[in-house]
């Protein structure tokens, strides 16, 4: 009889059990979250189907709730630091979304503070990259009219943040770029589903004193398509020619579209700044904060690249911070610039007066 090897499939670890519960809230299906003896069901409602949220209402007899971060509370004119919860019963699907993402939105006359298991769920609709309005009713433990969904405690949600930060180098191979010459892409895989995440090195860094480094996030309209919103294109290729000129660096290009919100949020938001509000603004009135970005990813591909410390280029302090909180040593930064233009003068503006990014943006506009 042959030796076979067994493999234990039903050994789950929790980073697993978030991605199950984050694909099931993709698909706009219920997810339970548990805290000791207390469960919550919920939806998301930037994805789920008015029928099943009228199913929802009926399976919790009409007492479900709606969550809404601090940021949307905001919006709305209740201040408040951990969300807010509103009764639905009575409102449809309609008025459910209006109240969750609508600019101009009644501030509700029935509200509570939110539950931080029900706050909990909302970090789970972001790692999701949906927006962070959930419809949640808590149910008892011998309730078995939810027991066909995926389930999650808060402890394998905390625990997961852990296995973000474990990667591994796929590939590395060479890649000649217009002005920079040729160029190492190394591409890392891990984190939340496994993505695969882009290092580019740029000729032959000195691993013995700080590296420059820029860490860079994606944007599709600005890297790729070139729009005059942002300066996101010019600091990517900007970011390059920095990083040649200095004798050589790294740039780690991050899948965290929309600082971290996502494309669907980011286009959301877009079309509210053209209704007149900044940046910062159009993300809260979905609920999102002003930056949603993470930075462990970055840290484990620069350690394993060799990477401890850095000369980062960027015009964010936060950015600096993300890193040293994750074992990088940043050393020193500088600044990296774009053109200024009438379609992202206020945008600069808001990342310089809001959010604290070292631009000297006059400069730059009287020398545009």
């Amino acid at each position: 009889m042959k030796n076979e090897q067994c493999f234990d499939f039903q050994s789950v670890s929790p980073q697993m059990e978030v991605e199950r519960a984050v694909a099931e809230l993709r698909f706009g299906r219920p997810v339970i979250m548990r805290d000791c003896d207390r469960r919550i069901a919920t939806l998301a409602l930037d994805c789920v189907s008015p029928s099943l949220f009228d199913q929802f209402a009926r399976a919790t007899d009409n007492r479900h709730s709606l969550y809404l971060t601090e940021e949307r509370a905001g919006r709305l004119g209740i201040g408040t630091v951990c969300g807010i919860a509103v009764p639905l019963a009575g409102r449809s699907f309609d008025d459910a979304s209006r109240l969750a993402y609508a600019l101009g939105a009644e501030r509700p006359v029935l509200w509570e503070a939110a539950d931080p298991l029900v706050a909990a769920t909302a970090e789970l609709a972001r790692l999701a990259l949906l927006l962070p309005a959930m419809v949640a009713h808590e149910i008892d433990a011998d309730d078995n009219r939810f027991a066909a969904c995926q389930s999650l405690d808060v402890a394998q949600l905390k625990a997961s943040i852990i296995a973000r930060q474990h990667f591994q180098q796929v590939v590395r191979t060479r890649v000649p770029l217009k002005d920079i010459g040729d160029a190492d892409f190394a591409v890392f895989r891990g984190g939340l589903a496994q993505k695969d995440q882009i290092a580019i090195i740029v000729g032959n860094p000195d691993l013995s004193r700080p590296v420059p480094a820029r860490i860079h996030s994606s944007c599709i309209t600005g890297d790729l398509c070139g729009s005059l919103k942002c300066d996101c294109g010019d600091q990517l290729r900007n970011g390059l020619a920095q990083l040649k000129a200095a004798g050589g660096g790294v740039l780690v290009y991050l899948d965290q579209e929309g600082r971290g919100t996502g494309i669907g949020a980011k286009m959301r938001a877009y079309g509210y700044q053209h209704q007149g509000l900044d940046t910062i603004d159009a993300d809260a009135e979905l609920g999102l904060a002003s930056d949603h970005r993470r930075y462990e990813a970055a840290a484990a591909m620069l350690g394993l690249l060799g990477i401890s410390r850095v000369i980062l280029h960027t015009n964010n302090p936060t950015k600096i911070d993300g890193l040293r909180a994750n074992g990088i040593d940043v050393a020193g930064h500088v600044r990296v610039t774009g053109t200024v233009t009438p379609d992202n003068v206020n945008y600069l503006r808001t990342k310089t007066l809001r959010a604290g990014h070292t631009l000297e943006l006059e400069k730059l506009i009287a020398a545009g």
